[in-house]
Parts: structure tokens; sequence; C-alpha cells
């Protein structure tokens, strides 16, 4: 992991990795506390800051990845480009610039806020539960993904109609179609009318 201002204090001296710290929040976003990544997870969880990445080619296809096999949280399935937690103390933007870099090795040409959205949803095959305060982000990328085979398995650029029979057939994280909808109004501005998003 590059080290950043963000992330220089969750490395250790040693190069071993501290336990990965989440930023608690209230129903209204505001930070009231960390707890380690793991524990939030486990039910009923805790309710964290998050965020989630839409990232959009010239044609107006999405980017997805399917997660990597060995991730301890839904593995082997399909989301949006990139979501993740801010570490405690930066800010989502800068986290999800960073972790679509780390994860995909893009960086996008454009990435705006798309809002927020607060769910909560168990996670069946893992039993762990996603209780997130998620912030939303939009954005173009020119550069072709390259993926940290260790987060990504497979990654696909869809059009709508790709995405709803890929959606029809494919294992997608619980929480996708959640802060896709909650980002359409801000995908339907960048990509246009055309795209059919």
């Amino acid at each position: 992991m590059p080290i950043t201002p963000a992330t220089e204090t969750h490395s250790s001296s040693n190069g071993t990795a501290d336990a990965i710290l989440l930023e608690l929040v209230d129903e209204h976003g505001v930070t009231i506390g960390t707890a380690e990544k793991l524990s939030a997870h486990q039910p009923p969880g805790r309710l964290h800051r998050a965020f989630s990445v839409f990232l959009f080619d010239e044609r107006g296809r999405l980017l997805l990845q399917q997660r990597a096999l060995g991730k301890y949280h839904s593995p082997g399935v399909w989301s949006n480009t990139c979501c993740g937690h801010p570490y405690p103390g930066e800010a989502p933007f800068a986290a999800a610039a960073r972790r679509t870099y780390e994860e995909l090795g893009v960086s996008p040409s454009l990435l705006a806020e798309a809002g927020t959205v607060r769910y909560n949803h168990p996670d069946p095959a893992s039993g762990l539960v996603e209780q997130e305060y998620n912030h939303l982000f939009v954005g173009l990328v020119q550069a072709g993904p390259r993926p940290d085979p260790e987060e990504v398995a497979e990654t696909a650029f869809v059009d709508p109609a790709e995405l709803a029979e890929r959606h029809a057939k494919d294992t997608f994280s619980a929480w996708f179609m959640t802060v896709l909808d909650a980002a359409r109004p801000a995908v339907r501005e960048l990509t246009g009318p055309s795209a059919g998003w």
C-alpha cells in the first residue's frame, strides 16, 4: 500500500499492518468513534462510514468488478467499480480515489460526489452485516483497468441492458442495487440520456 498522510498511521514500522480501523458514525454521518473493521461487520453491525464509486467509459458503460475469491467479505461477487472505507480522519473523496487506484490501477479522469445513502444489508453467505453510511461518487475512466488480483478477480464494462442480463445470472454484492439506485441521478447527469441509465 502506498504510504500517504492518511495511511501512514496504518502501517507499523516493521512492515506489518496494524488492525484496520473504521469510522463509526451516527444516523447523520457525524463521527462518533472508531472500531476494528471485522468487528464493525459482525452482527448486528455497527454503523460506519463507507464509500462507493461508479466509473464510466466514454461510451457510458459502467466498470464492474468481481471481488477476489480471497476476500473475507463477499468474495467472488460482482459489484460496483470500487467500494471501501475511509481511514479515520480521511476524507471520503480521497479514500475513493486512493482505493480505486489501489484495487484497479486506474485514476479517474473525473470524480464527483453523488450524495449519500444509509443501509443495513446482512450478507447471507458470510453472516457479516453491512451497516453503512455510504458516500457515493461517480466519474469517468479513460485507461483500461489493471486490477490487483488480491482485490479483484475480474472486471467488465457494461451498459444498462448488459448489467440487467448479468444481474439476472451472476451473484452481486448485497449492497449493489441500493448504492446504484441512490447514485442514479448523478449517473444520468454524468452519462447523458443516450446511455440509458
